[in-house]
């Protein structure tokens, strides 16, 4: 069966096409995404103690968190979900991709790379966040932090190898841009501003710990 990806060449022996039109597959996302955030927004609001900003960054590491280890981890660990003939929804999701990258369905190494560390190492630790803000924990915001530098390394190191490779992955300019470029651009706007905040935190608290320190002296 041939296949839909770039290019053309691309060997994907036993490739089987995908069952799911991708506004189903792009709405089943969606919805969910939603559900999950409104309710940790509701159950965020009920104490009461949870700033507005905070409540917002625990719906976002939530939901990027899960993103990580059910999607991405699908795919580190299923090499050959493009074969798959039951329609299964997260099989689905990767061959939709793929036509934005088809590094996914190819099994590029930089890629698996990329998402392993992700799915195994960053959505574990954006569920902690989560539960860092929910409880005020001191170190929510180094862990913020740590993480979104690490997912700001992540996409860049995607989108280097893209270009050194010769940036030619994608079925069409609709594929490239709206799968490649749109849905990765939330994963370095999100984290920078998170970074930013976090680390206006850090200094502020650091500052304050060496003029208590000099109090003392």
């Amino acid at each position: 069966m041939e296949h839909p990806y770039a290019p053309r060449d691309l060997q994907l022996p036993g490739f089987v096409p995908g069952s799911l039109p991708h506004t189903t597959i792009i709405g089943v996302y969606g919805v969910s995404s939603l559900l999950l955030v409104s309710l940790l927004w509701i159950l965020s609001g009920r104490s009461g103690r949870v700033l507005k900003i905070d409540r917002w960054l625990m719906c976002w590491w939530a939901f990027t968190g899960l993103t990580h280890m059910i999607l991405e981890g699908y795919f580190v660990f299923s090499p050959e979900f493009y074969k798959d003939q039951t329609g299964f929804y997260l099989a689905e999701v990767w061959k939709e991709y793929s036509k934005g990258d088809s590094r996914y369905a190819g099994r590029d190494s930089a890629v698996i790379a990329v998402e392993g560390i992700t799915a195994v190492l960053e959505g574990p630790a954006c569920l902690l966040a989560v539960y860092a803000i929910a409880k005020g924990k001191p170190y929510s915001h180094i862990l913020q932090f740590a993480i979104s530098v690490g997912q700001l390394y992540g996409t860049v190191v995607y989108f280097i190898t893209s270009i050194l490779d010769g940036d030619n992955f994608a079925a069409s300019s609709y594929y490239y841009y709206a799968y490649y470029v749109v849905a990765n651009s939330f994963w370095v706007l999100i984290p920078s501003l998170i970074a930013l905040r976090s680390w206006k935190r850090i200094c502020v608290a650091s500052q304050g710990q060496d003029q208590k320190k000099t109090k003392v002296r």
